[in-house]
């Protein structure tokens, strides 16, 4: 027996309106394979310089320039072998461990001078408080080789040239407008309900900051320390222009050390470095990343 459905184009079998369902679903398959299938080509061209630098790591210097493939014809380890001895009579040690305190101390500059005046910004009344945030936004708009001749002239009259405070001082003083702004949005979020219970607790500003503030802003400290660690650790205009002692070099200098257009250039021994040079940040990216994608999805632009 045949039963016959109504639809707005009108009756149709049971035959015919499976046969419709049937189509409806393959149609459904085609378009997610489709979508699948064009994400995936995207996804292989974004990361195959990644992975044609982690296969070029093991091929020989030779076989690197002018070749492609992402299989290594003789794979070898002496590349990386190279790489930790070093370059220039610097061992790679004293690189990495160059690029770590640079990286370290941004993070801990930033997040105590950025904490603290976005906590000034959001939550203390000052006159001309909205013109100095105002100032300070506008700075992001400023071009950073506009600044840097008379940030050197300073540093080099003050004799500081040659050493780690031009690249640290700024964090400290929380120049990093990017991180202030960021923060400062996020306690713009917070209710002002929890300072004022504080204050009739009898807490000051300093209390109100270390015991309320610091603990609910994690999300948004824990992003600013990732991008400063991953912003300082792949600097290399900065360690380029202070740094002139080979041993305070840092592992973006060091990985440009293995070219060199008057001799034979190490492609072997420079990929093996970037690779290594990858792993600090891959790691600290995969420990804090759920509080990347939380403290940004907080944000607001409100106020």
């Amino acid at each position: 027996m045949t039963t016959i459905a109504a639809t707005p184009s009108g009756p149709v079998s049971t035959e015919q309106s499976a046969r419709l369902r049937q189509q409806h679903r393959t149609r459904d398959r085609l378009k997610g394979l489709g979508f699948h299938a064009i994400v995936l080509a995207i996804v292989g061209v974004i990361l195959y310089p990644a992975v044609w630098m982690l296969s070029s790591s093991f091929k020989p210097s030779s076989d690197i320039v002018g070749n492609v493939s992402l299989i290594p014809d003789a794979a070898t380890f002496a590349n990386f072998a190279k790489a930790l001895d070093g370059i220039g009579g610097v061992s790679f040690w004293t690189f990495f461990t160059n690029s770590l305190i640079l990286a370290i101390g941004s993070v801990v500059g930033i997040t105590l001078s950025c904490s603290v005046s976005a906590y000034a910004f959001a939550r203390i009344d000052f006159p001309g408080r909205n013109a100095f945030f105002a100032l300070m936004i506008g700075t992001l708009l400023l071009p950073f080789h506009v600044v840097i001749i008379p940030q050197y002239i300073v540093f080099s009259r003050l004799e500081l040239v040659d050493t780690f405070v031009p690249l640290l001082v700024g964090k400290f003083l929380a120049a990093e407008a990017f991180f202030v702004f960021l923060m400062v949005q996020f306690m713009r979020n917070l209710p002002r309900e929890l300072d004022e219970a504080a204050r009739i607790d009898g807490a000051g500003h300093v209390r109100i900051f270390t015991s309320i503030m610091l603990p609910l802003m994690k999300p948004a400290l824990v992003t600013s320390s990732i991008f400063a660690f991953i912003w300082s650790w792949n600097d290399f205009f900065g360690p380029l222009l202070y740094l002139k002692d080979p041993d305070l070099a840092t592992m973006p200098l060091a990985l440009r050390l293995y070219v060199d257009q008057t001799t034979t250039s190490d492609y072997g021994a420079q990929m093996a470095m970037a690779v290594l040079a990858l792993v600090p940040v891959l790691l600290f990216f995969l420990v804090f990343q759920r509080y990347l994608v939380e403290g940004v999805a907080t944000q607001g632009l409100k106020g």
